[in-house]
């Protein structure tokens, strides 16, 4: 690929996007469910490329005919395979840069309840997975039992998360795991918003909650919620000073500079990946279970934002860097994303695994559906509605659905479901939905057997299970 091949795909990506944008302000129904604009122009792709307009060209008129291979050339879908593995860690490497980092106290303080409810999501989601691998798909249908960790990937971690771990997918021989993932969270954003709007009419209807649709939420309020900012809650907004310390544009573009501090935490990641590969190298190369040079980088490159904006705070620099910036960034790597990862989806693979695919969807969402309903409530008493709402939408899609059913069930903001909200994504997204256990969950299936994960995973499920139920239960009732 030229990097003349490489700026044209990219140019018909955003000329997708700009479709998918107008398309989804003309559509009544693609507004009901708040479909995203790069949902709907990784459809176009996806419709327009080989796995649907080509095949459908290459049956009628044969391998040979135009359009055979779609209505863009090769080289675009290659291009576009390659932009999940990259943009995933542009948007972790900026996701807490630019926003105030609450100490545990306070973000335990606030937001525990849902912190143990995220959290019990998320394993039990392992869980589920596990036991269907062991049971079922693997001596039924042939499935490594590594497809146990997909529900987890697909529905907490979504399209990035899947996206993000091409490579791992395809280091152990399991290539159609990555559209599976995929197909797993397209079904989960959508059943997010549908069972999720079901679940708040029916709330409105008892009285619950006072709805109202409200537009959806864009993707710097989805950012800047899930980096734990909620100036009403806790006056920690920095808008009317974010940024003041930024050189002028004389010196540099502001646009530039957030790039440039972007690109030193992916940066400060990759050192740390490599670091512990070394390690890893050293301590355990004889035993051949090697876990780390299988982890991608997105992760760490979390981590290195985290450094940078700690030390940044630490210095007396934490107005640094405009979050809204930071966010604008992310926004364009997210939609690029969505987009190419969609576009690029194997609709083959889940044909050739439908049955598989169905169990994973329907058990995934049986088992959201029973913490929400069951659980919620005695996680989190007054307001368990509006908090549980929020993580089931994360639990299933990504964290835009979370906070798109939450203003639809509390649009005047009312509870402090935003707050807590924000705040549990510091203790849950560096470990799961997407952050080192979820990047690691298919290494550690394979080296160290599906047995030993599910026994991990069932034993930290109940424990938070007991910490929502037991510890949280009991204030509750007090």
């Amino acid at each position: 690929m030229t990097a003349i091949q490489t700026g044209a795909a990219l140019i018909l990506a955003l000329i997708l996007l700009l479709i998918g944008a107008w398309l989804r302000s003309r559509s009544r129904t693609l507004t009901k469910v708040f479909a995203p604009a790069s949902l709907v122009a990784g459809v176009l792709g996806l419709l327009a490329g080989p796995e649907v307009l080509g095949a459908l060209v290459t049956a009628l008129g044969g391998a040979e005919a135009p359009l055979a291979t779609g209505a863009f050339p090769a080289w675009v879908t290659r291009v576009w395979s390659n932009l999940p593995g990259l943009m995933i860690n542009v948007v972790f490497a900026g996701l807490f840069l630019g926003a105030a980092i609450p100490g545990p106290r306070r973000i335990w303080r606030l937001a525990g309840p849902q912190v143990a409810f995220g959290q019990t999501i998320a394993w039990g989601q392992y869980v589920v997975g596990l036991a269907l691998a062991l049971a079922v798909l693997t001596p039924v249908f042939g499935l490594p039992y590594a497809s146990g960790a997909l529900i987890e990937i697909g529905f907490e971690g979504g399209h990035g998360t899947a996206a993000g771990l091409t490579e791992v997918f395809s280091n152990f021989g399991f290539e159609d795991g990555l559209d599976l993932a995929l197909g797993l969270a397209t079904v989960g954003v959508v059943g997010a918003v549908v069972i999720g709007m079901a679940l708040v009419n029916w709330a409105a209807r008892r009285g619950h909650i006072q709805p109202t649709l409200e537009p959806a939420a864009d993707v710097g309020e989805v950012l800047v919620a899930s980096s734990g900012i909620d100036a009403a809650a806790e006056g920690l907004d920095r808008d009317p000073a974010q940024g003041r310390l930024m050189p002028g544009a004389e010196v540099i573009e502001p646009m530039t500079f957030i790039a440039g501090f972007i690109g030193g935490a992916i940066l400060l990641g990759w050192l740390l990946l490599q670091a512990l590969m070394l390690i890893e190298n050293a301590l355990w190369a004889d035993t051949g279970v090697l876990i780390i040079r299988y982890v991608p980088l997105f992760p760490f490159a979390m981590l290195g934002g985290i450094a940078i904006q700690v030390v940044l705070d630490r210095t007396g620099k934490g107005e640094l860097l405009d979050r809204r910036i930071v966010v604008a960034v992310q926004g364009l790597a997210l939609d690029l994303l969505i987009t190419a990862a969609i576009a690029t989806l194997s609709l083959v693979a889940i044909g050739r695994h439908l049955w598989p695919f169905v169990l994973l969807a329907s058990a995934g969402t049986a088992w959201c559906l029973f913490c929400f309903i069951v659980l919620a409530p005695r996680y989190m008493g007054r307001w368990w509605f509006e908090r549980g709402i929020a993580d089931f939408g994360q639990s299933m899609g990504m964290t835009a659905s979370g906070l798109l059913l939450l203003r639809v069930s509390d649009p005047a903001g009312r509870s402090p479901a935003l707050a807590s909200f924000g705040y549990k994504q510091l203790l849950f997204e560096p470990v799961v939905g997407g952050g080192l256990f979820t990047a690691a969950a298919i290494p550690l299936i394979v080296g160290f057997g599906p047995w030993l994960i599910l026994v991990l995973t069932t034993a930290l499920t109940a424990f938070w299970m007991g910490v929502g139920l037991l510890y949280f239960g009991r204030q509750r009732g007090s």
